[in-house]
C-alpha cells in the first residue's frame, strides 16, 4: 500500500530542517589562520602607475597542450561559460601551461579546478604564479594577508563577517553583480581565487557572461553603444570602510572605460559595467544615464541562459577573466559556518573597444 501524504511530509519536513541555516556547528577556528583577514589603518600604497601588460594568453598554443593533457577531465557547465577541470595541477603547470591557461579562462570565461593543492604550496609560490597573468592589485579597503598585500582575503565566520557590512540586511538579496576592482585604469584579467574553508551548503559564487550579455543585444542597440564611456568609482568603496572604521590603504580614484571592451587575446566583444562600481555614463544627463545603466544591469541580472553557479568543493580553485564576466557572492549558508578563501588579481590591459 503506497504512504499517504500525511505520512510523507513529516519526512520531507526533516529534510528541511536539517538544512535550515541555523548556527549549530562547533567553530574550531579557520583551517588556514595564516590567511586571516589581516587590517592596518597605518598601511598605505602610493597611487597604481600604469604599466606595460601583454596577455600571455596572446602566446598560447590554441590546441592548449601543456594543460588540457590525457589526464584531464573537463566538463562545460554551460555553452557559454564554465568548465570544471580536474586531473590538472596549476602548480605543477609549466609556463606554456600557463600560458594556455590564461587564453582558455579567456575563451571559456570561467574554470573551476578540482582537487588542487594550491592552498598548500605557500604564499610566495601562489603570487608568483599569479605573477604571470600581470601586476597583482593591492586591494585598498579588503583584508589582506600579513606581510603579503597581494591577498584580497574573503572571509565570514561568527566573529568577523564584512558582507554584513558591505550589504546590509536592509536589502531583499545580498547578491551584487560586479567586475573585480573596475575603477582601476588597468582592471583585473586573469584571476585565482582559492578555497581555505567551505559551508557545508551554499556560499556558491554565480558568474554572468558579458561577452554573451553582448551579443544578446540586437544590432541597432549595439550601434547606440558605440563610442559610449562609463565612470567606475572607487570613492563608496572607501567611504563605506572609513565608515566602519577600516582601511583606507589608497586614496580612491574615478575611472573611464569604454562601456564595451574588446579582448585582446580572443577578440570578443563584452559588456562593461557592472551594478558594483560603474556610476554613470559620461555626457548623458542624470536620468539618461540612471536609465540605460538599469536597463543593462537588469539585463546581465536577468540573463540565467548565461550564469553559472560555482559550487565549491575541498581543494576547488576558480580561475575566470573579469574582463568579459562579472559575478556575485552569495551569502546563503548558515552563519555559524564558515567561508574563508583568498583572492591574486593581476591586473590586465587598460580597456579599449577595438
Amino acid at each position: 500500500m503506497a504512504p499517504s501524504v500525511s505520512d510523507i511530509v513529516p519526512l520531507v519536513t526533516d529534510t528541511i530542517d536539517d538544512l535550515k541555516l541555523t548556527a549549530t556547528k562547533q567553530d574550531n577556528g579557520p583551517s588556514y589562520p595564516f590567511y586571516y583577514p589581516y587590517y592596518d589603518v597605518n598601511e598605505k600604497f602610493p597611487p597604481t602607475e600604469v604599466y606595460e601588460h601583454t596577455d600571455p594568453g596572446a602566446k598560447a598554443d590554441r590546441a592548449k597542450p601543456h594543460l588540457l593533457t590525457p589526464e584531464a577531465n573537463i566538463s562545460h557547465l554551460s555553452p557559454f561559460l564554465g568548465t570544471e577541470i580536474s586531473g590538472v595541477q596549476i602548480s605543477q603547470l609549466s609556463e606554456e601551461g600557463l600560458d594556455e591557461l590564461a587564453l582558455y579562462a579567456a575563451e571559456r570565461k570561467v574554470l573551476i579546478f578540482r582537487d588542487q593543492d594550491f592552498k598548500d604550496i605557500g604564499p610566495d609560490k601562489q603570487i608568483e604564479i599569479a605573477k604571470r597573468f600581470g601586476r597583482i592589485q593591492r586591494h585598498p579597503t579588503s583584508g589582506n594577508v600579513k606581510g603579503y598585500p597581494e591577498f584580497h582575503v574573503v572571509y565570514r565566520g561568527t566573529e568577523h563577517d564584512r558582507l554584513k557590512e558591505v550589504i546590509p540586511d536592509d536589502r531583499i538579496t545580498r547578491t551584487q553583480w560586479h567586475s573585480d576592482v573596475s575603477y582601476e585604469k588597468q582592471p583585473a584579467g586573469t584571476t585565482f581565487f582559492f578555497v581555505l574553508d567551505q559551508p557545508e551548503v551554499g556560499g556558491d559564487t554565480l558568474f554572468a557572461s558579458q561577452v554573451e550579455a553582448y551579443n544578446r543585444l540586437s544590432p541597432e542597440f549595439k550601434k547606440r553603444l558605440e563610442g559610449l564611456r562609463a565612470v567606475h568609482s572607487a570613492f563608496e568603496q572607501a567611504e563605506a570602510s572609513r565608515r566602519r572604521g577600516g582601511v583606507v590603504r589608497r586614496e580612491p580614484i574615478q575611472t573611464e572605460h569604454p562601456l564595451v571592451r574588446r579582448h585582446p587575446v580572443t577578440g570578443e566583444k563584452a559588456l562593461y559595467v557592472n551594478q558594483g562600481f560603474t556610476r554613470r555614463i559620461v555626457g548623458f544627463k542624470a536620468e539618461e544615464s540612471e536609465y540605460l545603466l538599469k536597463f543593462l544591469f537588469d539585463h546581465i541580472a536577468k540573463g540565467a541562459d548565461f550564469q553559472i553557479r560555482a559550487r565549491y568543493k575541498p581543494g576547488s580553485v576558480v580561475v575566470w577573466d573579469n574582463r568579459v564576466t562579472v559575478h556575485s557572492a552569495t551569502g546563503d549558508f548558515n552563519p555559524g559556518e564558515r567561508r574563508h578563501a583568498a583572492r591574486l588579481t593581476p591586473q590586465a590591459e587598460v580597456p579599449t573597444e577595438t
